[in-house]
């Protein structure tokens, strides 16, 4: 399939209310799994049940493809439970998206002060600041991947919008959702 499998359930709340189309500001909550070889997802890496739900802007690729086009058309109460191949989420992972770098060009949380493999970093690069993992720490040097840690992997997900509203001028004009209480990048 091109477009993501949709397993289990699918409800639809239905009705005369707005839909999921571009220029809209969409709030969803969703749990995430990896899927395994043999097509069983294992514990929730992430979700925002009990929290704050995920903001986006449709059809400004604000979140992964797969999931935007299975929330296209979708309404308020809808969900959905989806199963996402590498292509339609993070991509592949690219074996030379890991590199050497100078430890003077990483940025670290101020909560982190010793560089170690496996930990989250930022790269300066000249279109912004990049997130990647630390592979290997030498004395002047460090290799990093830039790979997104998912990247390559077949992700589960369970789907509930929350929230739609039109977006203003000023969010589509930027291409992301202005929250209340400020900008938000």
């Amino acid at each position: 399939m091109s477009e993501g499998e949709f397993s289990i359930a699918q409800t639809e709340a239905g009705g005369d209310q707005p839909v999921i189309t571009n220029n809209k500001v969409v709030s969803f909550h969703y749990r995430l799994s990896e899927v395994d070889a043999q097509g069983n997802h294992g514990e929730w890496m992430e979700q925002s049940h009990g929290g704050e739900p995920l903001y986006y802007l449709h059809g400004f690729h604000n979140v992964i493809v797969g999931l935007e086009h299975a929330l296209e058309g979708k309404a308020v109460g809808d969900a959905i439970e989806i199963t996402l191949r590498p292509d339609e989420a993070y991509g592949q992972r690219r074996a030379d998206a890991v590199q050497r770098v100078p430890i003077k060009h990483l940025q670290l949380s101020h909560s982190k002060k010793k560089l170690q493999a496996g930990m989250l970093a930022g790269v300066k690069t000249k279109q912004g600041v990049r997130h990647v993992i630390v592979v290997k720490v030498g004395k002047f040097n460090v290799d990093v991947d830039f790979n997104h840690p998912l990247a390559g992997k077949t992700l589960y997900y369970e789907i509930e919008v929350v929230a739609i509203r039109e977006a203003s001028d000023e969010e589509i004009g930027h291409g992301h959702v202005h929250r209340a209480g400020g900008h938000k990048h």
